[in-house]
């Protein structure tokens, strides 16, 4: 074979080894990507940042320390109650769209637990706004044919009647825009019903409607487990005390914040420091009982609304100088929870995600906590060892 020849098919070969240029096209389309997460995370971040952390600590019942376990006066049965309790409704009758809490939800107070179908009262207020709309336009054209007028009549041209069946006119129109002014609000208080809130902080207890049921408003006094149309039952278990029924010939052997104990047949082996809160002024006469209310003072995380439960009232112990000694509860808070604002002594409560400063007057401390006075009633979700910078209506978040 010639030369030239070998040359020539030598020309022809692909060369498998020789570096295939690099494809940039897939990094640069990464970037645009990278950017987009970049600024989702910074905002994320920026709105994370404008709520403060705290970390809270409750204001509590407890007993004021006079001794109890004293001489034994009556025993009643009874249930443990929640003092705090609602079945929350909606203010309108609806389709239930969205339901956001399940049984054992925390709550906070304001919170938006359920949704209705609204579609139908958008509509009324786009209707409303239309309303007020046309009502100034006329109102508007109105008072400049009154400015004609009065320049008519001015100039001799246009009688008194005329002039005043002008002005009659632009009176009719603005009351006329007033009543429209009135159905576009009471159009967006309708539209604003279809959204259900906590109205106070709790746990649901029942769940007494799913998405795509009817719901409808509540009379107050219905009972929990009977209750038709209504979302969720709320209570505050924080408020958890007994309510118990005493015989009518025993009534009168108990006094004032008589000291108690509780115990309930889930937790035989426990007992609860109690104190007698109300006697209800009535009695029952199919059973001969008058119903009495105990305060739980110790109470924990394992009583539950419902729960059977026994109370033995006890004699008050005496106390120094045979002066009997009655166990009142008393609001008591942890130390660390005061802080000084303009002189005076306040705490800051934890309110749907919000403070609200309280002015307190404290009593005698004790291991790091102090009696309260004034100014909180027990219950309380308190911000511990607030900041300097917290201040009243400052968004904070949770810790813990």
């Amino acid at each position: 074979m010639s030369e030239h020849l070998k040359r020539d098919l030598a020309s022809l070969r692909i060369d498998h080894d020789s570096p295939r240029p690099a494809r940039r096209w897939p990094l640069l389309l990464l970037i645009p990507a990278a950017l987009l997460l970049a600024g989702i995370y910074g905002l994320r971040l920026r709105a994370a940042l404008s709520e403060v952390p705290v970390t809270v600590t409750r204001a509590t019942l407890e007993a004021d320390g006079a001794p109890q376990g004293g001489a034994p006066v009556l025993t009643a049965s009874g249930y443990v109650v929640a003092r705090r309790k609602a079945v929350v409704s909606a203010k309108i009758q609806g389709r239930l769209a969205w339901l956001g809490v399940e049984e054992g939800s925390r709550v906070r107070e304001g919170e938006l637990i359920a949704r209705l179908e609204d579609a139908d009262y958008l509509a009324q207020v786009q209707n409303s706004k239309a309303g007020v709309m046309r009502a100034e336009a006329d109102l508007a054209e109105l008072v400049r044919m009154r400015g004609v007028a009065e320049r008519l009549h001015a100039d001799k041209v246009l009688d008194q009647d005329s002039l005043e069946a002008a002005r009659s006119r632009v009176r009719v129109s603005e009351a006329v825009l007033e009543q429209a002014k009135a159905a576009l609000a009471f159009s967006e208080a309708q539209q604003k019903n279809t959204q259900i809130r906590a109205p106070f902080a709790g746990t649901v207890v029942k769940k007494m409607a799913e998405v795509g049921e009817s719901v409808a408003p509540i009379p107050p006094g219905v009972n929990i487990s009977t209750a038709s149309g209504a979302i969720v039952a709320l209570a505050d278990l924080a408020t958890l005390e007994v309510e118990a029924d005493v015989s009518e010939s025993n009534v009168a052997r108990l006094g004032d914040a008589q000291p108690a104990e509780v115990t309930v047949e889930a937790f035989p082996d426990r007992r609860y420091k109690a104190v007698l809160r109300q006697v209800i002024p009535t009695a029952d006469r199919t059973k001969a009982t008058v119903q009495v209310k105990v305060t739980i003072l110790d109470k924990d995380k394992d009583l539950k609304p419902e729960m059977s439960a026994r109370v033995n009232f006890t004699e008050p112990a005496p106390a120094a100088g045979a002066v009997t000694a009655v166990a009142k509860p008393q609001v008591v808070i942890a130390k660390d929870a005061i802080a000084t604002r303009d002189g005076k002594k306040v705490v800051f409560e934890v309110v749907a995600g919000q403070l609200k400063q309280r002015v307190i007057e404290t009593g005698a401390e004790r291991e790091g906590r102090v009696v309260v006075r004034q100014g909180l009633a027990g219950g309380e979700s308190l911000v511990s060892k607030p900041a300097e910078s917290l201040k009243d209506g400052d968004k904070v978040k949770v810790q813990g």
